[in-house]
């Protein structure tokens, strides 16, 4: 008997042993089983049973404030950006849409640990979204997240079962080389989150170089301050590292180069902060880098709107204010002594505002190196993502046409609802170098002024165009 229970017991260990190896291994190709569900779901995308949508798609079933479900045939495709295997990451993937120049990503809940076996880094992976649920992971942390449950509170989504994973979830044979986007500091905002990135002259402040990663008296994850070199300063920017990181007892660098990871939320949604793969993604051993000096530039355009006449419609020379829908157009206001440009969709009473404000000329002809640079702020903004300020650059606008002229967006850091009201926020120095020509910089509002969640404002003060 007893020598049967003992064969039967490492039968059994044998068994699980395999079946455990089979499930988890990063595999070089796809099983029998998983190849025909995936040749299933791309057969039923191609006869139109399903519909293959974009991520940013998707991300517009989000209604802020709720839970929703996707209850057609929908799928998206996407690459995975973010890993388990150092524990910086828990119960959690972020998946963007491309593998080089991503435009957007989504933060997926799973309830499965070691998930980097199976959704190793740079997986393209479909996703059958129907049944599934789309909110925020936490209420107003701003994180778009789909999950596989309403969370008991009604207003969050919970993780996806991992046995639904398996019915939802299907690998591509395809792990693609995931590039980095590059950006600045400066230049990161919330369409950024998840999306894996690169920042260049990056250190750890000095009052916290050599210490480790997680400080000892944190339950969950510690806040270190990057900054890096730009332009004429320095940005800061908060590196955020969970205490199960395999790496969280490890001294921080402490010199500059390269950092890449995944940008994200704070756990209460207040500040965006990055997020490491493995401390590996800190390649910070170089010398300290140089910032430029200003008095090598020639200033062409410095506007503080000091001469503003209050709230009245602008109307300053070389100015374009152009309303696209709607009758609003960008106003001059003061607030103690300070002049400023706003629009707000508050009280127009249309259902629509699209208003443009458009810089005059910057001409780059025979400049190496060129900037701009400029401030924003908001106010009683109750939804971020429809009413919205975006900054467009065009070298061939002919000066009255908006419409007809092409407008490339810029990545600039755009206040949110996170925001306080009312404070001004740098953008930094945006490198317009590689343009030709004549340039203008573009601010295009999006509101309403019958739609109470959609009449907050935004203001613009201080640009700034340099060039030698």
């Amino acid at each position: 008997m007893k020598k049967t229970t003992i064969l039967t017991l490492a039968l059994v260990i044998s068994f699980l042993g395999c079946q455990q190896k089979d499930l988890f291994e990063i595999p070089s190709e796809l099983g029998n089983e998983e190849n025909v569900q995936l040749n299933q779901l791309l057969s039923d995308i191609e006869n139109g049973n399903k519909s293959l949508i974009s991520i940013k798609q998707a991300k517009d079933y989000f209604v802020s404030g709720s839970v929703n479900t996707f209850s057609s045939d929908l799928v998206i495709k996407g690459y995975v950006v973010s890993s388990d295997a150092s524990g910086n990451f828990y119960k959690e993937l972020f998946l963007q849409d491309s593998s080089t120049n991503p435009t957007s990503s989504i933060h997926l809940m799973i309830d499965q640990v070691d998930s980097y076996n199976m959704f190793n880094f740079g997986r393209e992976v479909y996703i059958d979204l129907k049944g599934l649920f789309i909110g925020e992971s936490r209420s107003g942390n701003g994180v778009i997240s789909v999950g596989g449950q309403i969370a008991e509170d009604g207003d969050e989504v919970d993780a996806i079962r991992e046995l639904d994973v398996q019915e939802h979830f299907f690998r591509s044979p395809n792990t693609e080389e995931i590039i980095p986007l590059p950006v600045n500091f400066s230049a990161i905002n919330s369409s950024h989150i998840g999306i894996y990135v690169s920042v260049n002259d990056v250190s750890i402040i000095d009052s916290e170089k050599g210490k480790p990663f997680v400080d000892p008296y944190d339950l969950y994850d510690t806040q270190r301050t990057m900054e890096a070199c730009e332009g004429f300063g320095k940005v800061s920017f908060i590196l955020e590292t969970s205490s199960f990181a395999s790496y969280s007892d490890s001294p921080l660098p402490s010199g500059t180069g390269t950092v890449a990871g995944i940008v994200n939320k704070t756990y209460n949604g207040s500040n965006l902060v990055l997020s490491l793969n493995s401390a590996s993604d800190a390649e910070l051993n170089g010398d300290d880098c140089d910032l430029l000096n200003i008095d090598d530039f020639e200033v062409v355009l410095s506007e503080g709107f000091d001469n503003s006449q209050d709230n009245t419609n602008l109307d300053y020379s070389g100015w374009v204010n152009f309303a696209e829908q709607g009758t609003e157009l960008w106003t001059e206001q003061v607030f103690r002594g300070n002049g400023y440009t706003e629009f707000s969709a508050y009280r127009t009473f249309e259902d629509v505002n699209i208003g443009w404000l458009v810089t005059p000329g910057f001409d780059l002809t025979g400049s190496t190196n060129s900037f701009i640079n400029f401030k924003l702020a908001q106010h009683h903004l109750d939804d971020d993502q429809n009413n919205t300020l975006e900054v467009f650059i065009s070298n061939d606008f002919d000066g009255s046409n908006v419409l007809s002229a092409t407008w490339n967006k810029l990545s600039v850091q755009i206040p949110n609802m996170s925001n306080s009201w009312y404070a001004f926020q740098d953008s930094g120095l945006i490198d317009v170098s590689s343009y030709e020509g004549t340039i203008h910089i573009g601010f295009k509002y999006v509101g309403s002024g019958t739609n109470t969640s959609l009449d907050g404002g935004y203001f613009v003060d201080d640009i700034l165009f340099l060039k030698k």
